[in-house]
């Protein structure tokens, strides 16, 4: 296990949403390093079983990680969560916000269906996943970390195609700030992270699924206009998160911390 310091996670108990790939797993292997225990809670619980199953035989870390597959627009899935943690675990110490969907439809394009699975994963779900563990953080009364899933769509449009998108990442970061400010009296710190362009297995099956027309859009969006020249990986996302959880940030809340290369410069 490396040496972390003041950003280490020793037996710190994490739970990760969307936590089979991509940033998910990117997030999930730094805590590991970081000496936390992670429950991986997926929407493809094969998916998840899976990761964790790697992780547990050959992961960087010391720490236990375990799998449930979750689907975060059901109406309990904050309990799930929260119950399913404490039974691994012991207790929750950590929640990371991360799952999410971003279907590329111009608003005018876009039908009912996509817009409400958007609001339902990345608005929704994410605030009442929040609702659950915080509910369960307060009762242990030790403290804790959240940290959401934002975007540099947040702030700035990066190509056309990604209204509701937009929409529910900028949201993402009002509710980091009003649900920081309603549980720092419980010592729970609320925070965010906005990517720029990242690299992952999602991005890739998005492209394969888009025309010609939205390869372009897409094309011209971030990773043109990156001031240090390139999209992120997962790593770069995931120590990111292990500041946001650690007490490396113990007097930060309420913040969205972007992470994008310079694109919101622009």
């Amino acid at each position: 296990m490396t040496d972390w310091g003041p950003f280490g996670l020793n037996g710190r108990n994490a739970i990760v949403t969307g936590g089979a790939r991509g940033i998910g797993r990117g997030i999930v292997e730094r805590f590991l390093e970081a000496g936390a225990n992670v429950l991986i809670a997926d929407i493809d619980g094969d998916w998840a079983e899976r990761t964790a199953g790697e992780l547990a035989a050959g992961g960087p870390g010391a720490g236990k990680v375990v799998a449930m597959r979750l689907d975060v627009t059901e109406d309990d899935a904050g309990e799930q969560l929260a119950s399913h943690a404490v039974a691994e675990l012991g207790s929750i110490d950590i929640l990371v916000n991360n799952a999410g969907v971003f279907p590329v439809a111009p608003m005018l394009e876009m039908a009912h269906e996509q817009f409400d699975l958007i609001y339902q994963v990345n608005s929704r779900g994410l605030a009442y996943c929040s609702q659950g563990v915080g509910r369960q953080m307060v009762e242990q009364g030790t403290g804790g970390a959240i940290i959401n899933l934002a975007s540099v769509d947040g702030f700035r449009p990066s190509f056309v195609g990604l209204a509701a998108y937009n929409m529910a990442k900028g949201g993402v970061v009002m509710f980091t700030k009003a649900l920081a400010l309603e549980l720092a009296p419980h010592r729970i710190r609320v925070n965010a992270i906005a990517p720029g362009g990242i690299s992952t297995e999602g991005t890739a099956e998005l492209r394969e699924n888009l025309t010609d027309a939205d390869k372009d859009r897409m094309a011209a969006g971030p990773t043109r206009t990156i001031p240090l020249g390139r999209r992120s990986g997962p790593d770069e996302i995931a120590k990111a998160a292990v500041f946001l959880a650690s007490d490396g940030s113990s007097f930060v809340t309420g913040e969205t911390l972007v992470v994008d290369g310079g694109f919101l410069l622009g």
